[in-house]
């Protein structure tokens, strides 16, 4: 049986394209490398929240007052009153005073508690005050190093 012969010419291929795709996925790839490091680097983490009302659900048309729950105590917002963990019972605290004027206005206002990782046990605590008066109450987990910072809602908007 005789071999066949080819000439070198037919047996060329050209990989410039298949190496121009390489070469843009590699770029690519490296620049969302680049774009990700950076994110995670800063540290400057913030959450804002912007109380507004609520269009649906449970709590439609109920104006939400906040509360963050850390593990020493309690920081109401925005006005960025401190409540100590030993004075979160004590009936003349901020918190119990917020506590009372949501009671009284329960059909406008619900309770939102931003929950640091460490502040669990206090929000328990927070939690079983709020539920004894019959208030709607929710919660919003944030990370332990992230800056809180809550708007609130501009008269227009209520």
């Amino acid at each position: 049986m005789r071999r066949r012969t080819f000439s070198r010419s037919s047996l060329e291929v050209e990989l410039f394209p298949f190496l121009s795709i390489l070469a843009c996925t590699i770029g690519t790839l490296i620049l969302l490398i680049i774009v990700l490091t950076t994110q995670l680097l800063q540290d400057d983490r913030k959450i804002t929240i912007i109380a507004k009302t609520e269009t649906t659900g449970e709590n439609q048309g109920k104006i939400p007052k906040y509360i963050e729950c850390r593990e020493d105590g309690v920081l109401l917002h925005p006005s960025q009153v401190f409540v100590a963990k030993s004075d979160l019972n004590n009936y003349r605290s901020p918190l119990n005073k917020l506590i009372k004027e949501v009671r009284k206005n329960r059909h406008k206002q619900y309770l939102i508690v931003a929950l640091r990782p460490d502040g669990i046990e206090v929000f328990q605590e927070v939690r079983d005050l709020v539920e004894k008066q019959g208030i709607d109450i929710g919660y919003e987990p944030i990370d332990q190093d992230w800056k809180l910072t809550i708007e609130e809602l501009k008269k227009d908007e209520k």
